[in-house]
């Protein structure tokens, strides 16, 4: 009779476990807390970066603000540079190694990289180093995939782990989480400068925090891989796709990356300079503001996808975007440029969702590939825009510096050309949607045989 209640006590805990494992495994399985993590470590950093450069630019140019400036300018270029062309060509490995052996190679190995570029300027701060160090540290990190790859990975993990119908808004989820975190990141990061010697505790919180994130990626983070059937290899499973559609997606992404990112770019230096005159605390608030653009984009995306579609959700964020930034181009107060902000509140929506049609048309053993190729194409287009826009402030300072955000916002105006076409094209071909939330992008394949 003692045995009896001594099994069903085990049974029940042996549920219990079952149930905490299956809970458990449904948390590891999420690539969200990796990018909360190195968002708000990310946030930390830039911060970091950005003080710490032009404070010792500004020692260089004997306290002149517009030389500073202009040698900040330089300095950035060179290292948005090294890091982007370095990358371009570590991405298309890790993307072709992810397709074989999962998306934990494209997500983990930047990463390791991130870890060690941020150590370049630990050093740098502890032991006055000069500035050369710290492209040390952007080759490391463009070598080990940079930013692309992170992103391809993150993008091909929440595209493997989500149903076709709701990728749009699983990606929009990942872009929120990095929104959330990154105004935490941005207000607190002008706090954490100021504690102890200026900018280490800050760096330190940033390297802990992405050391974090890297472990969780590597050890506890579970990877979906793609059912392939027997006797098939990846390359033979691909099914034949619409590339027209494809390069129209991609040239969008593109022209809105140009205007997009150089502008950003220049825009972390226009707020040290006269008349806004920033210091740490008001450009952790400023770096909050635009990572609040994530959260405004997504809580778009929830409320308006059902009414309005995709189409018109990209359109919303283009004009979101073009306007606030020709706001900013005549910002003298800071209230200006928090309701530039404002008016930027769709921003986010363009590039999430171009992503997820992406996803939709192409097979899923084919998505380190082609997510690979788009951010290595985004890092080249991050090149060109940051030497463009880093050549052209400087040279309008002494007149008009906000010129670069007018030419941003013409910039990203052009990438609204592509999607009205091939919004065009389907409905030529007979198509009801061609992009659609909740439906999948095949029936331009159909149309077109």
């Amino acid at each position: 009779m003692s045995d009896a209640p001594c099994s069903l006590t085990l049974g029940r805990d042996t549920g219990g476990i079952r149930r905490w494992g299956r809970v458990m495994g449904l948390s590891w399985a999420l690539v969200e807390p990796v990018v909360v993590i190195n968002t708000v470590g990310t946030s930390f950093f830039d911060t970091a970066l950005t003080l710490a450069v032009y404070n010792r630019t500004l020692e260089q140019a004997d306290g002149q603000s517009d030389h500073a400036q202009a040698l900040s300018a330089q300095f950035f270029l060179i290292h948005q540079t090294l890091a982007s062309l370095l990358s371009l060509m570590s991405t298309l490995l890790l993307g072709h190694l992810s397709d074989r052996l999962g998306p934990r190679v494209l997500l983990v190995v930047p990463q390791i990289g991130s870890v060690l570029a941020k150590t370049f300027l630990l050093f740098f701060m502890l032991f006055q180093l000069p500035l050369a160090v710290l492209y040390a540290g952007s080759a490391v990190y463009g070598l080990s995939g940079g930013s692309p790859g992170y992103w391809g990975g993150v993008v091909s993990l929440a595209a493997l782990s989500s149903e076709e119908g709701r990728r749009s808004l699983k990606l929009n989820v990942v872009d929120f989480c990095s929104g959330v975190a990154g105004v935490l990141g941005g207000l607190l990061s002008g706090y954490v400068y100021g504690i102890g010697q200026s900018g280490v505790a800050l760096i330190l919180t940033s390297l802990a925090l992405c050391t974090l994130g890297l472990l969780y990626s590597a050890f506890l983070l579970s990877y979906p891989i793609p059912s392939v059937p027997r006797g098939h290899s990846g390359l033979q499973k691909a099914a034949p796709y619409d590339r027209g559609a494809v390069a129209l997606l991609f040239s969008a992404m593109i022209l809105f990356f140009l205007g997009m990112t150089g502008a950003e770019g220049v825009l972390c230096l226009f707020v040290l300079k006269p008349p806004l005159s920033w210091d740490s605390v008001w450009t952790g608030y400023g770096r909050a503001a635009t990572s609040a653009m994530y959260l405004s984009s997504f809580l778009g995306v929830l409320l308006l996808s059902h009414p309005l579609g995709d189409v018109e959700l990209i359109l919303l964020g283009v004009v979101s975007n073009c306007t606030g930034m020709a706001i900013l181009a005549f910002a003298t107060r800071s209230w200006i440029y928090f309701f530039a902000r404002g008016v930027m509140m769709f921003a986010c929506i363009p590039m999430p969702t171009i992503r997820a049609q992406l996803s939709k048309i192409m097979d899923s053993q084919m998505y380190g590939r082609v997510f690979g190729l788009l951010q290595s194409a985004l890092a080249v287009t991050e090149v060109l825009s940051t030497i463009f826009f880093s050549s052209v402030y400087p040279r309008t300072l002494s007149w008009y510096p906000g010129l670069c955000f007018l030419i941003s916002c013409t910039v990203s105006y052009l990438s609204v050309i592509p999607i009205l076409y091939l919004n065009w094209r389907g409905i030529r071909h007979g198509c009801v949607a061609v992009l659609d939330v909740d439906h999948s992008y095949h029936s331009i394949n159909t149309a077109e045989g």
